[in-house]
């Protein structure tokens, strides 16, 4: 999708802090990071949200979490990080493209909400 942001920084066409790339998935700091590690891990298909997964393209959610895994050790996050996936304007995805936050380096409270 032309017009998508994250669309355009898989293709390498808007800046970015890459963090991560492969074939299917690429990953970047956040622009208005909510803990000092704020990485956002998108599959390189534009895909609008959980709600938009399917049959064929399903299998990008495990290897987003393989990549989730990687930054995480290569980060020394091992002692703790989330993993955020918001879906719909009521939740707070403001980016029609399925992305994860991964969160750390600091204590992260609970509930999140």
């Amino acid at each position: 999708m032309s017009g998508c942001v994250f669309c355009r920084i898989a293709r390498g066409e808007a800046p970015a802090s890459i963090v991560y790339k492969d074939e299917e998935i690429v990953a970047f700091e956040d622009i208005n990071p909510q803990a000092p590690y704020h990485i956002l891990v998108i599959p390189k298909d534009h895909i609008p949200s959980i709600m938009d997964l399917s049959s064929g393209n399903i299998y990008v959610v495990g290897k987003i979490y393989n990549a989730i895994k990687e930054i995480a050790r290569s980060k020394n996050l091992e002692k703790g990080f989330r993993v955020v996936v918001n879906c719909g304007p009521l939740a707070g995805q403001s980016v029609n493209h399925l992305h994860f936050h991964l969160l750390s380096g600091r204590r992260l409270g609970w509930p999140p909400g």
